[in-house]
């Protein structure tokens, strides 16, 4: 079967963006890997490593809001190089500071600062670039190989001593840096690439005023997704942070079997984006009855892990739970998004939301790393519980007038 010419240049698009991004999941999960082993070696307590991830977590939610911003200003070539240069530059140093104290909390900071850099950008270009059609799977691509960057950064860290892993993970950042920027300008002068591009639908021309700029991103129902991104973030991002810990310390495996267990969890947790896809299609491109389903599955997941104590058991329980919830995420990050090309802002709505979701990461990771002292991991499990809780209920506000006709986006 021919395959035609824009499907050619989505696939290639979809590829480097795909590999980029795989990249930047193996460093930014390099520190919950290590987690267990930073802490067997007395370098730094709990308390410090939920602050540590919470800088990183903040310095990359605003980043996402400034970066998402100047995104749709600039071109992606410089924006995705410049991050994945700087940010490997800073993981580099990270192991000569672990006791820099409020120095190795900035540097990781910035760390999270500069990857946040990427996403939004490559959102763009796709959307830009590509049919919508196209733009949803080179979505799906690139949200798919983030999921493998959990299991990549558990072998590095079964591997290599930690402070080797994290070399490793940032000279992989600076070689990818190196090659998004010939590649990216390879493409654009051979138009593969393009900026601008409009889809058709609601708001063809990007809207000059921000109040007529709020008013399309409301139309496009950003309020509802901006809850959903909250909540989502800090499940996949917080919770999944603290994973290996929770293994180690609450299932009593040791610091190498978490690392191995975390790696083969994210692994299946990886397949959320085939899932919500496929429900997404079963449901005839219905995005809220998807998300309903996902968020139920979580909900499911994490109360079953919080009454079955098994270890095997719970663990199973655990990965069911986080498909669940990381598939919703799915869904808005591989369908919403790239259905905002016809706002001339799907940088900015990507950024924002992002903003969001690792606000509410950041906070939930120094609150998840201060509470389990004091509650245990037990009791803290029913705050994922309560966030799932809280994911169907936004789903059912409204669910009977979205259910009977479709909410798809054009695509």
């Amino acid at each position: 079967m021919k395959i035609s010419k824009n499907a050619r240049n989505a696939i290639v698009i979809g590829t480097l963006c795909s590999v980029a991004y795989f990249a930047v999941y193996i460093a930014r999960n390099m520190l919950s890997v290590v987690t267990p082993e930073i802490l067997d070696a007395g370098l730094l307590t709990e308390a410090q490593l939920g602050t540590l991830s919470s800088a990183y977590f903040m310095f990359y939610a605003v980043g996402q809001l400034i970066n998402g911003i100047i995104g749709d200003r600039i071109k992606a070539v410089y924006m995705i190089s410049a991050g994945l240069l700087m940010a490997g530059v800073t993981g580099f140093l990270f192991p000569y500071l672990i006791s820099g104290g409020v120095w190795l909390v900035i540097l990781y900071g910035m760390t999270g600062f500069f990857l946040s850099m990427i996403y939004a950008p490559m959102t763009r270009v796709v959307a830009e670039s590509t049919e919508p059609i196209h733009a949803v799977r080179c979505s799906l691509g690139y949200t798919f190989s983030s999921f493998f960057g959990s299991p990549a950064a558990s072998l590095f860290a079964a591997t290599f001593v930690w402070y080797s892993a994290f070399n490793i993970s940032s000279a992989v950042l600076i070689f990818m840096a190196v090659v998004c920027f010939l590649l990216f300008t390879l493409f654009e002068r051979r138009g593969i690439v393009k900026y601008g591009t409009s889809k058709g639908g609601i708001g063809v021309e990007a809207p000059r005023g921000f109040g007529e700029k709020i008013d399309l991103l409301v139309r496009h129902d950003i309020v509802r997704y901006s809850i959903i991104s909250m909540l989502t973030g800090i499940v996949r991002t917080a919770v999944v942070f603290w994973m290996p810990t929770y293994f180690s310390e609450h299932l009593g495996y040791t610091a190498e079997e978490s690392a191995i267990i975390f790696a083969v969890v994210s692994l299946v947790v990886s397949v959320n984006t085939f899932l919500a896809v496929w429900i997404y299609e079963m449901f005839g491109r219905r995005q809220y009855p998807s998300l309903l389903l996902l968020f139920g599955l979580a909900l499911v997941g994490f109360v079953l892990t919080y009454f079955i104590d098994d270890p095997i058991c719970n663990v199973i329980l655990l990965t069911v739970a986080l498909l669940g919830s990381t598939g919703a995420s799915s869904v808005m990050w591989s369908v919403y998004c790239p259905s905002l090309a016809d706002t001339g802002m799907v940088s900015s709505a990507t950024g924002f939301l992002d903003f969001l979701s690792y606000m509410a990461a950041a906070i939930a990771t120094a609150v998840f790393g201060n509470l389990v002292a004091r509650i245990g991991w037990g009791n803290l499990l029913l705050s994922w519980v309560m966030l799932s809780a809280l994911g169907v209920a936004v789903m059912l506000v409204g669910i009977r007038k979205r259910f009977m006709k479709s909410d798809k986006p054009q695509v």
